[in-house]
This record gives C-alpha cells, sequence and structure tokens, in this order.
C-alpha cells in the first residue's frame, strides 16, 4: 500500500506544481524574446514643426499599411506598425507562398487563428521531431485530428488521445488531396534479466506506421497501417522479469517473457464530420486495430515509448491495442470525447504472421478529457469475452483511469508523465480474484539526451501456473519493479540514431524470493533508429 500510495501522490502534485507555470497553449517564456519589439517598432517621426497642429499622415504612410489583411494571413492577428510581425508570421509563410490569397476564403480560414497552439511550438525540434503546431486542428502539411477539428499532435493510438502539446516523430508529406505521415522505428536491444527466473537475449523491436488522410465529403477519412517484424525474434518472445501474458506455443503461458507484436498490428479506417459548432461524430474500424479502453498505448505516447520494455501492466491497461476487429463510434464537444466500441475479446493467438476471424463479442466505453493543451486524462471501462485462449471459459471485465501531463521546455526539450490504473476482474474460470496495476512512466527530454523512468505495481496470479503441485500455483503476488534509463540521440538526416540503456530493481513479497532470488537486477543495452522527421 505504501508503494501505491506513493505513485498516486508522486504523479498527482508533480503536475498541479508544474502546470501552474506554463499557460495552456501559450508560453510567453519562450517567446518573451518578442515583448520589447512594440517599443522599437514605433518609427521615429521627421521633426514637428511648431506651426503645424499634429501632422499625423506624414510620417506614418510607411508603417500604416505595410501589407494588406487577407481572411488567412496572420497579419490580422498583430498591429500594423509593428515591425516584429513578419517574425511571427514565418512558421507560416510556406502557405502564403504557395498558395493564392483567395483560396483559403472558401476554407473557412477565419476559424484557423483561435485555434493556433502558440505553446505547442516550444517543442519545434528542428530536424529531430515535429511538435504541436495547430492551425484550427491542421498542420502545415494539410493533416489535421483524425477524430474532429483538432491538432494532429492529440491523436495517439487506435482513438486514444494524448496532450495537444506532445511531441511527434514523424516525416509529413502532402500527394495531391492526400496528407501523409510516417513515422516507426528497430531497436536493436541485449537484455540481461536477473536472479534464478531470469535470461538473457539480443533481439530486435520494430514498428513501422503509415497514415494517409483527406477530404470526403463535409468530413475527413483517415487510413492508418501499422506493422512489425516482431515475429523474427521468435515466438517466445524476449526475457522479462514477471511478464505474463499471451502463449509462445498454443499449450504454454508465457511467464517471464514478454509476446512479440503481431505482423500486422492495424489496418484501420476512420471517418470523422463535423455535427455542429464544437460538435463532431466519427467512425472508427480495425482489423487489426484498438478498441475504446485504456490510455494510450505505451509505445505511443512520449512518457512510454523511450524506454524499449515493455510494461508488466500491459495486460490490466493497454494489451487491446492489437485487436482482430474492432468498431468504434463517438462524439466530440470541444475537449471532451465521449466513444464506445465492439471488438474481438480474445487476444492474438501464437501465430503472428496472420490476420485472424473477427468475433464482435465485447464491448468498451470511454471517456476522455483534454482541458488544456499540456494535459489529458481518460476513464474506461470493458467486458472482455474469454481474452485468453488457454482459459476459454473465463470473461473479465477491466476498468482503467489515466492522465497524462505533458509540458514543452523549448526546441527539443520535452516532460511528460503518465499515472494510469487498471483493474482486471475476472469470471467464469480459475482467476476468481480480482487483480490492480499501477503505473508511472516519465521521460525528460534535454537536447540530445533523454532521460526515462517507470514504476510499477502489479497483482500478479500467473507467475506460477493455476494448478499442480506447485505450493505457489494460483496465488496473488503483488510486486513493484522500479526502471531508469536514458539514451543520447545522434541525427542523420531524417532519422536519429539512439544509443542507451537501463536498468530494473524488483520489490518481491518475500515468499517467492526464493524462485526470483531476494535483489535481482536487470538491464538492458539498446541502438534505435527512429524517424525523426
Amino acid at each position: 500500500m505504501l508503494i501505491r500510495t506513493l505513485l498516486a501522490a508522486t504523479a498527482l502534485t508533480a503536475p498541479l506544481a508544474l502546470h501552474a507555470q506554463s499557460m495552456p497553449g501559450m508560453d510567453m517564456g519562450e517567446h518573451a524574446k518578442h515583448a520589447p519589439a512594440p517599443a522599437k517598432a514605433k518609427p521615429t517621426p521627421a521633426k514637428p514643426v511648431k506651426a503645424r497642429p499634429a501632422p499625423r499622415p506624414a510620417p506614418r504612410p510607411a508603417a500604416a499599411k505595410p501589407t494588406q489583411p487577407t481572411t488567412s494571413s496572420p497579419a490580422t492577428m498583430a498591429p500594423a506598425p509593428v515591425a516584429p510581425a513578419p517574425a511571427m508570421e514565418m512558421p507560416m509563410a510556406p502557405p502564403q507562398e504557395t498558395q493564392p490569397a483567395p483560396a483559403p476564403a472558401a476554407t473557412g480560414a477565419p476559424d484557423a487563428m483561435p485555434g493556433m497552439d502558440m505553446g505547442s511550438m516550444k517543442g519545434m525540434d528542428h530536424g529531430t521531431h515535429m511538435s504541436g503546431m495547430d492551425m484550427g486542428g491542421m498542420d502545415m502539411s494539410g493533416m489535421k485530428g483524425m477524430l474532429g477539428g483538432y491538432s494532429m499532435m492529440r491523436d495517439a493510438s487506435g482513438t486514444a488521445w494524448q496532450p495537444d502539446s506532445s511531441p511527434m516523430w514523424a516525416i509529413m508529406g502532402r500527394h495531391g488531396s492526400w496528407s501523409t505521415m510516417i513515422h516507426g522505428y528497430a531497436t536493436l536491444v541485449y537484455d540481461k534479466q536477473g536472479g534464478p527466473r531470469g535470461d538473457d537475449k539480443t533481439f530486435v523491436a520494430s514498428m513501422f506506421m503509415a497514415i494517409g488522410q483527406r477530404p470526403v465529403g463535409d468530413g475527413t477519412l483517415t487510413l492508418k497501417a501499422m506493422g512489425s517484424l516482431d515475429p523474427l525474434m521468435g515466438k517466445s518472445g524476449y526475457p522479462l522479469l514477471l511478464a505474463t501474458g499471451e502463449t509462445a506455443n498454443g499449450r504454454t503461458e508465457l511467464v517471464d517473457r514478454q509476446h512479440p507484436h503481431d505482423a500486422f498490428m492495424e489496418l484501420s479506417a476512420a471517418y470523422s464530420r463535423p455535427l455542429g459548432r464544437d460538435l463532431s461524430g466519427f467512425i472508427y474500424l480495425g482489423l487489426p486495430g484498438e478498441p475504446a479502453l485504456g490510455p494510450a498505448t505505451y509505445m505511443h505516447r512520449f512518457s512510454g515509448m523511450a524506454n524499449p520494455e515493455a510494461p508488466i501492466s500491459h495486460h490490466w491497461l493497454d494489451s487491446t491495442h492489437v485487436t482482430f476487429g474492432v468498431a468504434t463510434a463517438g462524439l466530440i464537444y470541444k475537449g471532451l470525447k465521449l466513444e464506445g466500441s465492439v471488438f474481438t475479446g480474445r487476444e492474438p493467438d501464437q501465430n503472428r504472421w496472420d490476420i485472424e476471424r473477427p468475433r464482435m463479442d465485447s464491448w468498451s466505453v470511454r471517456a476522455t478529457i483534454n482541458p488544456t493543451a499540456n494535459l489529458s486524462a481518460q476513464v474506461s471501462h470493458g467486458f472482455l469475452k474469454s481474452p485468453e485462449g488457454l482459459h476459454p471459459e473465463e470473461n473479465v471485465r477491466r476498468t482503467t483511469a489515466s492522465v497524462t501531463w505533458n509540458l514543452p521546455l523549448g526546441d527539443a526539450r520535452n516532460w511528460q508523465s503518465t499515472l494510469a490504473w487498471g483493474r482486471n476482474d475476472p469470471s467464469g474460470g480459475n482467476h476468481g480474484h480480482t487483480t490492480d496495476a499501477f503505473l508511472l512512466d516519465s521521460a525528460l527530454q534535454l537536447g540530445r539526451w533523454t532521460l526515462f523512468g517507470r514504476a510499477e505495481n502489479v497483482d500478479k496470479d500467473e507467475l506460477f501456473g493455476d494448478e499442480g503441485g506447485d505450493p505457489l500455483a494460483g496465488r496473488v503476488f503483488n510486486v513493484s519493479k522500479f526502471s531508469l534509463g536514458g539514451y543520447h540521440s545522434i541525427p542523420i538526416g531524417k532519422v536519429a540514431l539512439d544509443l542507451g540503456g537501463l536498468v530494473s530493481k524488483y520489490d518481491l513479497p518475500r515468499d517467492i524470493q526464493p524462485r526470483y532470488g531476494s535483489n535481482p537486477t536487470s538491464f538492458m543495452l539498446f541502438t534505435r533508429l527512429r524517424i525523426a522527421g
């Protein structure tokens, strides 16, 4: 209980203390260099002649009409005589040069400027990652939010949200009426898990995603494809103390090992359409896809993606991120999203290269709110029918809640933390007890260096099987894990090479220490090649 209390207290107090230092959507500190500009901008008038009262028009014509603002010009946001106005226009210069002035007038451009997220501009990493430049929900390539009229930086895995100010590593493009985005990585890992039940392995983990988006009628169509070469690491995945879930051969549960992801992780289509002022609706279909259940998956949120190992709480929070058969519908009003899904409850089997038959036998609902550009919170509940192939008679009710807080600190500098809780309540099988998992992860980017950490507390009931002669079989053990690591990035054009490592320690109950050791230590060394943009 002490560990759970510390996790909750740390995560709840840190965002409140630091959030007070930043105004949502506008970081005055980052743009403070513009503050003295208005005083400098006033043109020096010619020496006044005492006999003439107020020769007002004489010195001012050059400053009073430098540009003739149009509905799409950022000049409408600044007083005409202010000299630094062109500097504020620089991020928007490409659209003005490539599009004639009359064209934006038909697209509702006046609505774009109120949506500009100046605070998100701080995360711009000049060749390392893209940040949340929000022009009425659309970035410079034309890509917008997948589910409504918000910044695309809010979109994470499936239909999950993250804070609008979150950074994103991606290459953007434009092909005819399609806006495109690609991102991904491949990580070479040497893994050494300590203690009597530990093991070591060298493997490659990878993920690649391509997104295409275009207007269709009055709405927006978004197609997404995500894949992995994880099946090449073998059906038994990689060693990871205290990890449980899924199977390597269809007969034996994976324990102290993390399963590989399927080759096809997401093939989905989403269509969103405005329904009124600040209101939009959407539908999302995936085979595979991700239902409306849990926080943004660990490998798609900044606070979790830096760490190359999966959380041991994965099957309490976000294990449904690869689900063969998903249909989701929802409504968005400003920063509030309400959605529901029907989906296949069964987890992917041991055959990682195929696309499995959809069953659509389970359901979930989720509410998400982004009250500021730096904060996103969700609560969700779902019914999973027969999620584990080795326990087909068992169903699970899963409840989750999470908060993700992001703070842009400047160019190539960002801090994000996520606090999450998940509960599995099984029925109809050998696991008749409710189990909980708590997770707190955080990542701090300081230029080319990134530091990350993760703390977890989980009730594990599969570490020693369900039955048999083992006196520990079927028992629930509360375990904790703490990981700390970092990496250094070397930019190479539009990609980056990360060199890093991490170390993990554990807090284990006395009854299982003879099996795991009283003080096991695990570590990973890794090099990762990722798209940086």
